[in-house]
């Protein structure tokens, strides 16, 4: 599916990440992604996985556990609408979320692991999902969403997410 998502096919707040993505081939910008992505978080040592740039803020480790929470509820929420499903999908609270996860207890390098996997799930599902597909409908979190703009959101969550790290981490 080419071209971003038009201003109906997401709730206003999801273009902070949908409109960081400007190509229009959404498979090719989450596979590029990939590999940068996979690139940045290999600089980056166990030890600095730790850190956190002010008391209330997440570790790099928890910020990688939440950007891999994020793309498995994208995901699943894509993967119910495309396939017609019509109920509509809770709320997810990232900071209930983050606080049951327990990253700072898991190695930098399982984290990094775990969003390749994820990662690489979520291409073969993109790239094998029929045309017709991609504009399906449904809600969630009290918001309608089309595919296409989840796709654009994945791809958008991670660049927010990477651009704090670089910022205010690095």
């Amino acid at each position: 599916m080419t071209g971003p998502p038009d201003r109906i096919e997401a709730a206003p707040y999801y273009f902070t990440y949908i409109d960081r993505i400007s190509s229009g081939n959404i498979v090719e910008v989450l596979a590029a992604q990939t590999e940068e992505t996979l690139a940045f978080l290999s600089s980056i040592s166990e030890e600095e996985s730790l850190h956190r740039y002010a008391p209330d803020k997440w570790t790099i480790r928890q910020v990688l556990n939440h950007i891999n929470d994020a793309e498995r509820v994208f995901l699943f929420r894509a993967l119910w609408f495309a396939r017609g499903f019509d109920t509509p999908l809770p709320s997810f609270d990232q900071d209930i979320g983050a606080a049951c996860a327990g990253a700072d207890h898991v190695g930098w390098a399982s984290h990094v692991e775990e969003f390749r996997g994820i990662r690489l799930g979520t291409l073969a599902f993109f790239r094998n999902l029929p045309a017709e597909a991609w504009m399906r409908t449904g809600v969630a979190s009290g918001n309608p969403f089309t595919v296409r703009a989840l796709a654009y959101i994945m791809a958008g969550h991670v660049a927010h997410h990477r651009a704090i790290l670089e910022e205010r981490y690095r």
